[in-house]
Formats: structure tokens, sequence, C-alpha cells
């Protein structure tokens, strides 16, 4: 019986010990991520069970969620980390450095395919795209990772997609995740990995596949992986010396489910209030009046994705009642929006842009909305609350939605423009 390619990564973090759905197992870690958020209560936990970090090379902390630092207490949780970062010798990113964890830790190739990496943010699927094993953890599981080097997973079953076709004009890898989104439901894969295959999977570039994969938690998914290939590896030549394990799944690898989606019949999609998986063609929700558009953040915060508005931002102004903040998902990615005029296209159309952090998306800074306010946003949830005031609206899309919104001041086709 053949394998999947979530199977046989476990198998070399636990001494190639054959493993099957189902199986309890202790496995070895190759990278830790936490942020300013769930760090410190990571730390708090780990504190309670050992006094050295198994793996301190192994670690990067850094605030991103609350930074540069809105009041007292979210200062006092960068410095938690600061504090532990210098006791236990382990990397650290501040401001200027850090950025949105999901896109600065690719970027800076600290994974490669055939990894096992664990972070304390449930989006951490998004890393899947390199053909890794990714998984978001609880701060105490977390804790346990820093202390032993090793976590305890149950091996997941696997749901493959097979997307298949060219997608439309002004139609991106996160309309696909929207679509997928729809098909399972907000618990249609809970605690299984999504593999995702096919020839329009072949064709997306890295940012592409890694917005795909970021939004598969949303459907309950452990996390989400993407074989990795010629794509992987050139995205990543430059980035690492690690070669990484580049294995495929088995011909007759078994699935729990299989869903074929023909991408060029997606159309640009959206989530209404107040789910992710609430999905529907944007068509159903046009003409609806918004007061905030974001672009950014961990689902679309990438260079491309600030290409695929800005093309269609230049020389035009957005609406005058719009607040339009855009949020490049790391220093690397605004220094080269500065470069490369996309930052000026954006401030000529009358968008601002902040400092690479989570804020909007949590409802913690950079964009909270007050009652009855509306946003469409290309953040990753849009739970009641999320944004702010629990009166408001949240409205998912992609950042050609995104762009064409903030052009008419109300949910836009970006087919129109």
């Amino acid at each position: 019986m053949g394998k999947t390619i979530i199977q046989k990564i476990i198998e070399t973090k636990c001494d190639g010990k054959d493993v099957q759905p189902g199986d309890l197992l202790e496995v070895r870690v190759d990278l830790m991520v936490a942020n300013d958020m769930t760090g410190p209560v990571a730390i708090s936990q780990f504190k309670r069970m050992a006094d050295k970090v198994h793996s301190p090379d192994k670690l990067l902390l850094m605030p991103e969620h609350y930074s540069p630092a809105k009041d007292i207490m979210s200062a006092q949780s960068a410095a938690a980390l600061r504090k532990f970062s210098q006791e236990q010798g382990s990397r650290y990113l501040d401001v200027g450095q850090m950025g949105i964890d999901h896109v600065l830790v690719p970027e800076s190739g600290l994974l490669s395919p055939g990894d096992l990496y664990v972070n304390a943010d449930s989006h951490t699927c998004t890393m899947g795209a390199l053909g890794l094993f990714a998984i978001g953890m609880g701060s105490t599981d977390f804790a346990l990772a820093m202390a032993t080097g090793k976590v305890w997973i149950k091996v997941p079953h696997v749901i493959q997609v097979n997307f298949s076709g060219r997608l439309q004009n002004r139609v991106c890898s996160k309309d696909l995740a929207l679509h997928l989104l729809g098909i399972l439901g907000n618990d249609g894969a809970n605690y299984r990995v999504i593999e995702m295959t096919g020839d329009t999977i072949d064709s997306l570039t890295m940012d592409e596949r890694m917005s795909l994969c970021n939004m598969a938690v949303e459907a309950g998914a452990k996390s989400a992986v993407i074989p990795p290939d010629e794509v992987t590896r050139k995205y990543l030549k430059d980035k690492t010396d690690r070669e990484g394990m580049y294995f495929q799944s088995d011909e007759d690898a078994v699935y729990e489910r299989v869903i074929d989606v023909d991408a060029s019949a997606v159309p640009p999609m959206v989530s209404k209030p107040h789910l992710p998986a609430n999905t529907a063609p944007v068509g159903e929700v046009s003409g609806i009046r918004v007061d905030q558009v974001v672009l950014g953040a961990c689902g679309n915060g990438r260079i491309l994705d600030l290409e695929q508005a800005a093309s269609m931002l230049a020389g035009r102004k957005i609406a005058p009642w719009v607040r339009m903040i855009v949020i490049p998902g790391s220093p690397k990615v605004f220094l080269e929006a500065v470069k490369t005029g996309l930052a000026a296209t954006f401030l000529e159309a009358g968008a601002t842009i902040s400092t690479p952090n989570c804020g909007p998306c949590m409802g913690t800074q950079t964009g909270v909305l007050s009652e009855g306010e509306i946003c469409l946003t290309t953040t990753p949830r849009n739970f009641k609350g999320r944004m702010g005031h629990k009166d408001s609206f949240i409205y998912i899309g992609g950042p050609w939605v995104a762009a064409a919104t903030a052009l008419k001041g109300e949910i836009t086709d970006p087919r129109e423009i």
C-alpha cells in the first residue's frame, strides 16, 4: 500500500518507523516559531518543564501581532520574548527586522521540503506550500517542543484536491482557496491534511501556493501540503543551502477523500460574514458599500499580491469614503514595493501603508472597525467582532477584489474594472 507525502515526512522524524493514519507518535521538529501573542504563554509553560531550550538554534521568536507595540501590555509581551531569547541564545527579530512569520520565514530560507515545522499560530498551514508538514499548535504544546525538541502528533488522514484548468482573468489562488472552503465547509477537513495537486497547481508561483494553503485551517484542517517540484526548488535556490527532501505521494497512496476542482470555472470569490467558509461568487454581493479595504497580512502580503492590486490602482483614486490599508508581509516585501514604485502607486491612489504586522486581522491595531462598518479584507478570518466592534461586518476576498472594491467603494467584480 502506497503512502502520502505526509506519511513519508513523518517517518523521517521518528527514525523510519512505518506510520499509518491514526498512529500517535512523538516526532522531531526542524523549526519552532512563536509570536508575541502565543509566545509569552508558551514561555510561562516552558519554565514549568525545563530550564534550557532543547535546540535554541531551531527556535525563532518575534513580535508581529502587536508590533510596533501599541500599548504597555503589548510592549511587555515583546519584552518577554526578547528576554527569553537572550537567556536561551535563540534567534529573535524585533521591529525593522520582524514581519508576519508566514511571509518572513519562507523568504528567509529557514525551511526546506520534508521539514516538520511547528508554530504557535493557526495559519502555520501556509508553509505546506513548500512541501513540508507545517503544524499550528497551542502554547502548551509549543512549550513541550522547546523543552524536548519533539512534539506528539496523531498521524492525520489526507484529503487530496486536484485542481485542473487555467484560471480566468483576474482570478487568483485566493479565489481557489475560498471556492474550496465552500466545498468543505468550516469543519469538512477536521484534523486532516489537504494535499493540493493538479496542473493548475503546477502553474502557480510560490506566492500563489502559499495564499492557497493559508486558509486550509478554516476548514478545520491540521495542515495543507503541495508536493515540492521545480517551482519549489527555484524559489529556494538563493535562500538556503539545504537541499531538503522532495517527497511525492505514491500513485497508490490511500486518501480519505478525493476532490476534483475545475479551476477554469472558478470566478472571483468572497467570504461573507461571519465565517470564512460562507463563500459566494463576488457577483452575489456586488454593490455592498464598504468603509475599509485591507490588503496584505499572512494570506496576501507578498509581492505578487501587491503587484496585482497596484496594477489596477495605477493612475486611479480609491473612493473618497474608503480607508485602504496596505500591509506588506515583511520588510523585504515592503522594501521591494518601495523600490519598484508599488508603494507610490498605493499612496497616489489614496491608500496608506503599514509596517508589517497582523494588526487589523486580530482587531488590535492598524484598522480596527467601529460599529456597523463594513470591511473587505484579504486577511483569512471574518468571525464576528474579529476586526473590532462586534457589530461590524467583514468580507474576505483576494487582491484583485480588494483593489476593485477600493476603487468603486463597494464590493466589485474585478473583471468589471
